[in-house]
């Protein structure tokens, strides 16, 4: 191996797809792993869906616009907003999960809005990430609903975006700082 810095070339040109693989596999792990365990040390819920295909993302295609860090903060943003406006627009937010409560016609209308309204508001910003809509619908649905889940819902999302992309940077993964302009290798 080279060095360091280029442990995912080495991997792709040593096994080729499932070399990828493996580096999909470390990346994905250590960042999940990461997250997990600053939630048990400050005793929050910093798992939750999202980060899954968040991650994903990072370490499969971290060069491509759904994977940017701008786009990825930016797009989980919205969601986390359009959720709760989702709530509040359909009366859930003093409501049981929809697991709990059963689905409702306001669920559903929650559900459907939410969506709509992250996938509406991202393009307005250019921000495409599809896993954004699995976190607008964790909270339309009503399994986060208050301040602080939803402050530790985004301080989940944006620790996992500095870890994936630092990880991608250290291991030797192209994935630009910020977004397209300050792509760099």
């Amino acid at each position: 191996m080279a060095n360091f810095r280029s442990f995912k070339k080495w991997l792709e040109q040593k096994w080729g797809q499932p070399g990828i693989a493996i580096y999909a596999f470390i990346g994905c792990s250590t960042s999940i792993s990461l997250i997990g365990l600053i939630g048990l040390l400050a005793h929050w819920p910093l798992l939750f869906p999202s980060l899954g295909p968040t991650v994903i993302l990072f370490f499969e295609r971290g060069q491509r616009p759904a994977a940017w860090p701008r786009n990825t903060i930016i797009a989980h943003g919205i969601a986390i907003a359009a959720g709760w406006v989702s709530l509040a627009l359909f009366g859930l937010l003093d409501e049981p999960n929809i697991l709990m409560s059963g689905i409702t016609t306001a669920h559903i209308s929650a559900g459907a809005f939410s969506v709509a309204l992250t996938a509406f508001v991202k393009h307005l910003f250019h921000a495409p990430h599809p896993p954004a809509g699995a976190t607008t619908m964790i909270i339309s649905l009503g399994f986060f609903t208050t301040l602080p889940q939803l402050t530790v819902m985004a301080l989940s999302l944006i620790l996992v975006t500095i870890f994936g992309w630092s990880l991608n940077r250290i291991l030797g993964g192209v994935m630009p700082l910020w977004g397209e302009k300050s792509q760099s290798s």
